[in-house]
């Protein structure tokens, strides 16, 4: 009955499709896919019909998703230390020591806490008869939960009615659950995020995690280790003790000193402060061999030789052409079977039987048999299809899906009563990873029937909503943030007042002609012969190859941004995504002649941003860094637009008010090169009184300034409309 009663009132979201996407459009829901070696940052796909799954049929899964990971959570403290699993020959050590992911550099280790695998995805499907199968364990760096969870706040506020008639399990205790994994196993310090940058695909999860569990987010460049101890350096190089990384980048990556030499995104030291237990790296580095696929075919024998009991959950029937035996099936029956190459990831590296030809089967036959730890076979579950609607027709079709459950450990193991359910975008495609083009849906756990029934754990988790965000301070961002916050406000503000300006005089050129747009040309050092004065325009506001553009400038605030997620928090990043899209659709109308002013949105979502700021409980000094930025810009650009003194008066008076903040505080270079060039320019302009009233700024600002190797940071802080400007 509460099932039938989902469905039907889940079908309101197919209406409100085009408000859901468009709301995670504006706030930056992005996963990001290589396709021929090039990045591309995308909005990751979302369908409204979500995926339901009744109380009695999670519970079972969440019985089967515990006893799975504790039993990996015991197999890799094992296999890292007594090895008896080995020794009583349940897992041929051939296994063991041959996978990719055993590194013998973390033999003997235990981490704090003795968790390994702190956030396991466990990735199953659902076959046609209603049975569920799990496919694989990831337990490296599982992705993917901030979708759902982001998700879930847009259609609770979309449809708040929906939430109140149809009881479904609450999921925003994601990172609640995650943070309490990581104070648990904390040695002591602060908590980071480490991310591998801005391109990585997952960045937005990064960030987003960071700002919801009040943890700092961290690239390689901010940590050092001293002592065996890892430290997090903030702008003015103070060191902060750092007590548990949430790593989001790869065993082989993580330190250049412990694995790959060649990596310049590792931190060096990393692992040494690990082994000394100094620090909690979440998840432990060495999980790969635990989640290896060939590992994958043992799990049901860990699970009883660990626990004593017998697996909830199935595995896929799977064949090791390892075994002689198994391997005789294989090449039997190759054109039926699914092959997976144990050392792929993402969807990669499966081929389905069916799928080749003779001569192609016979290719694959060979590798197997030169080959045969680097594969496995499967029997192909036919799994259920999962309603999607179609964006191109508005019509439901059906669609491939598997469900990605998380499970967190930390004291205790929970499982997180949401999911991602991952769809294919091709008709009949089994492949459904989000790296292979694929888009997610939302999961809905639903309650149990009565009051009653309700567990002692779900009362608790009821009342624990509040998400474990805590102010990010100063003092905890570092150079590079520091130049970011500096940008931010610079090209905000030049976005702002040079689309001020521009309308003025695109005015006087309807009722003049070109020459009256001179004067805006010639005050931003701009072409003053319009051979094309139409072709001049739109190149000016939209074109993203210029770098004199309106559009460049909106790009580049929104880069430097997009890293000040958890400082500036998703509710007021989203203003700069609005720009973003704003000029972006300003410049397909123009392509057709549509109203050169549509784009004025975006002088509005200027005005938004710096009021949320303003008015965010963000630490005073972190918004002074943002303001002092942008009436430093406001400045230059009033005294080439010949703006009145008094207005100049007024954003000094601004500039002061905010410099005053940041009293008795270190200051990052970038305050002085760009007050330093701006005096230089200033007598040139006519603007002598206002060099003696910035001069006492400057001296103030040299007096305090933290010197910093030059770092070239191409579009983050490249001062483009002039390239001049520091």
């Amino acid at each position: 009955m509460i099932e039938s009663a989902a469905r039907a009132l889940a079908k309101e979201l197919v209406s409100r499709r085009e408000e859901i996407n468009r709301e995670l459009s504006r706030n930056g829901v992005r996963f990001g896919v290589y396709k021929d070696g090039e990045y591309h940052d995308r909005l990751f796909p979302y369908d409204p019909v979500p995926r339901i799954i009744e109380s009695d049929e999670f519970d079972r899964l969440e019985a089967g998703l515990k006893q799975r990971v504790q039993a990996l959570n015991a197999y890799l403290n094992d296999i890292y230390s007594d090895k008896q699993i080995i020794h009583d020959g349940v897992v041929p050590e051939e296994f063991v020591y041959t996978s990719a992911g055993y590194y013998p550099q973390v033999n003997g280790v235990t981490p704090p806490g003795g968790v390994f695998a702190h956030i396991a995805g466990e990735d199953l499907v659902q076959g046609e008869d209603g049975r569920w199968w799990v496919l694989e364990d990831n337990l490296r760096i599982p992705s993917g939960a901030s979708y759902p969870l982001f998700a879930r706040d847009i259609e609770r506020r979309i449809n708040p009615r929906l939430f109140r008639n149809v009881h479904v399990r609450d999921n925003r205790d994601y990172s609640r659950l995650l943070r309490k994994a990581m104070d648990f196993v904390s040695t002591g310090g602060i908590a980071v995020v480490l991310s591998p940058g801005r391109y990585n695909s997952a960045f937005f999860e990064h960030a987003y995690l960071a700002e919801q569990t009040g943890a700092t987010l961290a690239f390689p460049e901010d940590l050092e280790v001293v002592d065996n101890r890892l430290f997090f350096l903030d702008y003015a190089g103070n060191r902060h003790r750092v007590g548990v990384v949430y790593r989001r980048l790869a065993d082989d990556y993580l330190d250049p000193f412990a694995f790959n030499p060649d990596s310049v995104i590792g931190v060096p030291g990393l692992l040494s402060a690990y082994r000394a237990g100094n620090v909690s790296i979440v998840n432990a580095p060495g999980n790969g061999a635990a989640d290896d696929k060939a590992i994958y075919y043992f799990v049901p024998q860990m699970i009883r030789y660990y626990l004593g009991e017998e697996p909830i959950l199935s595995n896929a029937p799977t064949y090791m052409p390892m075994f002689e035996k198994d391997r005789g099936e294989v090449l039997d029956r190759i054109g039926e079977l699914v092959i997976k190459d144990v050392a792929e990831a993402g969807g990669y590296g499966v081929v389905f039987g069916k799928d080749l030809d003779r001569r192609e089967r016979g290719e694959l036959a060979d590798r197997i048999k030169a080959e045969p730890r680097r594969f496995i076979a499967q029997e192909v579950i036919q799994f259920k299809d999962l309603d999607v609607v179609d964006s191109a027709t508005g019509e439901t079709v059906p669609r491939k899906a598997d469900l990605r459950a998380f499970v967190l450990t930390g004291q205790n193991t929970h499982v997180w009563y949401s999911g991602l359910t991952r769809y294919s975008s091709v008709p009949g495609q089994m492949i459904v990873n989000s790296s292979q083009g694929g888009g997610f849906k939302d999961t809905w756990v639903l309650a149990p029937e009565t009051k009653d029934s309700v567990r002692q754990s779900d009362e608790v988790t009821s009342v624990n909503l509040i998400p474990h965000v805590r102010k990010h301070a100063l003092q905890l961002v570092t150079a590079s943030k520091a130049d970011n916050l500096y940008w931010l406000g610079r090209y905000t503000e030049r976005v702002f007042t040079t689309l001020v300006q521009f309308y003025p005089f695109y005015d006087r050129v309807m009722d003049e002609n070109a020459d009256a747009f001179r004067p805006f040309a010639h005050a931003l050092d701009l072409p003053e012969d319009f051979e094309d004065f139409d072709a001049f325009i739109e190149s000016f506001l939209y074109d993203g190859d210029n770098p004199d553009s309106v559009r460049s400038a909106i790009v580049r605030a929104f880069n430097n941004a997009v890293i000040l997620r958890p400082e500036l928090s998703s509710r007021l990043l989203q203003y700069i995504e609005l720009a973003l899209t704003n000029i972006t659709g300003a410049a397909e109308r123009s392509a057709n002649d549509e109203d050169i002013y549509a784009q004025r949105d975006v002088a509005d979502n200027m005005l938004a941003f710096w009021g949320g700021i303003e008015n965010s409980s963000a630490d005073k000094a972190l918004k002074a860094f943002i303001f002092v930025g942008k009436y430093l810009e406001r400045i230059d650009l009033y005294t080439r637009f010949r703006m009145p003194d008094a207005d100049l008066e007024l954003a000094l008076r601004n500039l002061e008010s905010y410099a005053h903040m940041l009293d008795g505080l270190p200051l990052p270079q970038c305050f002085v090169d760009g007050l330093n060039w701006l005096l230089a320019q200033l007598p040139q302009r006519g603007y002598d009184w206002l060099v003696t009233r910035l001069r006492a700024f400057l001296d103030d600002f040299r007096s305090r300034a933290i010197m910093k190797e030059s770092q070239e940071n191409g579009a983050l802080n490249a001062m483009s409309m002039d390239a001049h400007r520091p």
